[in-house]
């Protein structure tokens, strides 16, 4: 405790370090009292009663990720998922269009111009994407009369107020990037997942202390979700390293380098939450496809205790898995980076045969990466069919848990990182706390 006292002093005495903690914490506050604004023209009595409707499929995942927001009809409803949906329409763009990798590569203009272009985009999907939420809202009204109380054009006014809140929240992201502490969407994110964390930890309590001994079940619960963020953790940070020597370059009467040994770290799961956050938008596109007799997929498509859902979810994680790692992971350009710099890996010949024993070794750590991020992925629907309450469920694994633990490492280790700059302790007594980008950084 006495240790954990001086880190608190010696983080508030930092004062750069104190500023961007009180920024970033006036911005999550702006941002969670605009999760409680409800659109004009929307009777916040009638739409409280009505929010366990967007429970399944992609509705559940940008409410999810929009923090509650989505089901309260709030001014920042859909949240930072269009600016999210744009972000990654255009880091797939940097991979397979030659002029947008291009201008990736050149360095701060041409990722400011890819910045630029992101914006842009997330104004046209955000327009998409409130102009069906606005009809979804009417469509809800039909079945409540009195939830639409406004006596003015709702939809040219509501699809106005929604693109405007989705494009302040990304605002707000990026001044945290750039002012706190920490990446500001992922921030934004996990703030919103922390929300529901509350009520749903009191409907847990609540269900199972009706039953007597369900106490010592609950404790029980909660032991096994801090095992699993232990091992989320090892997950997220989990490297395999490959030895690199450097050969020794001599100038005029100086040599500089050589002979230092150094590794090239390769991420057990390089994909990240991206895999996903895929495979929960695939899995609800079946649900529109009905059978003979009025039997539809949403059974098997939604219902994540449903042991054929977890089987082809499993599937399609394992495969997007291995689908976004070879998108974004290069084994060439890390060869043609090492062979530049006059590294080599021990045994193995520059140029092609570097690239080729890389790509091996990614392939044998993302097959192991790939089954523990699907695990993960279905860890809710098995926590649902031991007797835990939907909502408590989404945080023994899958998006929410993976983006939680991901995030808090990050911006733990910025903290740390500003404490060893000023020759303070760090936060731990041994090692040190490696966040995402730390451990899937190659830096040569």
């Amino acid at each position: 405790m006495k240790k954990l006292i001086q880190t608190l002093k010696n983080i508030w005495s930092i004062e750069e370090l104190k500023s961007k903690i009180l920024f970033t914490l006036m911005m999550i506050l702006i941002y969670r009292i605009g999760t409680h604004i409800v659109l004009p023209g929307i009777n916040p009595i009638i739409m409280t009663a009505k929010q366990g409707q967007a429970n399944n499929g992609i509705l559940d995942l940008i409410n999810t990720f929009a923090g509650g927001a989505f089901n309260q009809a709030s001014i920042f409803a859909l949240g930072i998922m269009p600016y999210i949906s744009a972000s990654i329409f255009m880091q797939l763009m940097t991979v397979l269009v030659p002029r947008f990798q291009k201008m990736q590569k050149e360095g701060d203009s041409g990722r400011k111009k890819i910045n630029q272009y992101t914006r842009y985009l997330t104004v046209v999907v955000t327009l998409l994407q409130a102009s069906a939420y606005v009809r979804y809202l009417e469509n809800m009204a039909l079945s409540n009369p009195g939830m639409i109380i406004a006596d003015y054009p709702f939809l040219l006014s509501s699809v106005i107020v929604l693109t405007a809140g989705t494009l302040f929240v990304m605002w707000m992201g990026e001044k945290i990037t750039d002012k706190g502490l920490g990446n500001g969407t992922s921030l934004i994110i996990m703030i919103g997942i922390l929300g529901r964390l509350p009520q749903n930890f009191l409907e847990e309590l609540t269900a199972k202390s009706t039953r007597t001994g369900s106490i010592l079940i609950f404790i029980i619960e909660i032991a096994i979700l801090i095992a699993i963020i232990l091992g989320c953790i090892l997950l997220i940070q989990g490297v395999r390293k490959v030895p690199v020597n450097y050969a020794k370059q001599i100038v005029g009467n100086r040599q500089l380098g050589g002979g230092a040994r150094q590794f090239l770290p390769l991420k057990v799961n390089s994909a990240g939450v991206m895999p996903i956050i895929f495979a929960q938008a695939i899995m609800f596109l079946p649900t529109l496809i009905t059978l003979g007799g009025g039997r539809d997929l949403s059974g098997i498509f939604t219902d994540q205790k449903n042991i054929w859902h977890m089987i082809i979810y499993t599937v399609v994680v394992v495969g997007f898995t291995f689908l976004y790692t070879a998108l974004i992971f290069n084994p060439k350009q890390i060869a043609d980076n090492l062979k530049q710099n006059n590294g080599f890996i021990p045994g193995v010949k520059p140029g092609q045969p570097t690239a080729d024993y890389i790509g091996q070794i990614m392939d044998r750590i993302t097959l192991p990466g790939a089954i523990l991020l699907a695990f993960v992925g279905i860890l809710p629907g098995i926590a649902q069919r031991l007797g835990v309450t939907q909502g408590f469920s989404t945080f023994f694994g899958g998006t929410s848990l993976l983006i939680m633990v991901g995030v808090i490492l990050d911006t733990l280790q910025q903290i740390e990182t500003q404490l060893l700059m000023r020759q303070y302790d760090g936060l731990m007594k041994s090692g040190r706390i490696q966040g995402r980008q730390t451990a899937s950084a190659v830096q040569m």
